[in-house]
């Protein structure tokens, strides 16, 4: 199967009037019957920053209605633009319908007497320490543009009472780094942490997942970042997740929380 670089994916969509975007998915960025989500997040995002006339990115919220595969539509609208702020809802629509919905929250830099960031990294081992997550004969289509190392925790499917996970994460493309795209897109890359419980391969399927943008510069040494990903519950069929990223130097970049349906 032939490999799409993220950046040859970017420069190959057809960008419209107001931000609109029209873009085909190629198959090695498939999850399954669907788009791998990061992607899918990261495609709405692009859209409604061609909006937001360089205001930092703030948050993103996408809800993950349908499967996303071929060719699809991305249209964002404002939803209100104030002082510092501007919101834009951006819908993502393939043959099948509306398959993803977001909200982009932008909001320009202010001056505050207050700097707080109370999201410290604990101390950890170098990507060069540690294993890959999983093989490469095993990985998902879209899994195959990252490079992803397990730094700490309990692996995939290995019955473990908690998940948990500490992880480096990069793009494979050398193109891809230091915007707010290219961060969305790889936050979302990990299975579910849920999955260091199962016991054996199981579908899972993202249903929500909101990011915050804690930086302005999202920068870092030789593309690496460090996540934590874990599960805070994991019951009826659902699993609640929370994950903090960090560059290399160990400065907060992104936090985020996400809505899984677990089919085990």
């Amino acid at each position: 199967m032939s490999k799409t670089q993220f950046t040859e994916l970017l420069a190959s969509l057809q960008r419209g009037t107001n931000g609109r975007i029209e873009a085909s998915i190629p198959e090695d960025w498939m999850q399954g019957r669907t788009t791998y989500g990061g992607l899918t997040a990261a495609l709405c995002l692009e859209s409604a920053r061609e909006l937001a006339e360089d205001m930092p990115i703030r948050s993103v919220q996408v809800a993950f209605i349908g499967p996303v595969g071929g060719d699809v539509v991305i249209s964002p609208s404002i939803l209100r633009r104030g002082k510092n702020t501007l919101f834009v809802n951006v819908d993502m629509v393939s043959e099948a319908g509306i398959s993803a919905r977001c909200l982009a929250v932008f909001g320009v830099h202010r001056d505050s007497t207050l700097s707080y960031a109370g999201l410290t990294r604990p101390e950890v081992r170098q990507p060069g320490e540690c294993d890959m997550l999983f093989p490469e004969s095993r990985r998902p289509h879209f899994a195959r543009h990252f490079d992803m190392i397990l730094e700490s925790g309990p692996g995939l499917m290995s019955a473990a009472p908690e998940a948990d996970l500490g992880l480096w994460m990069r793009h494979r493309d050398e193109g891809a780094l230091y915007t707010p795209t290219t961060l969305l897109a790889l936050g979302d890359a990990p299975p579910p942490a849920a999955m260091s419980m199962f016991t054996q391969p199981g579908p899972i399927s993202s249903m929500t997942w909101m990011a915050e943008f804690l930086a302005e510069d999202v920068t870092t040494s030789e593309g690496w970042y460090y996540a934590r990903h874990r599960a805070d519950t994991v019951r009826n069929g659902y699993s609640s997740q929370s994950m903090i990223m960090w560059n290399h130097a160990g400065k907060p970049v992104m936090a985020g929380r996400q809505t899984i349906a677990v089919f085990v």
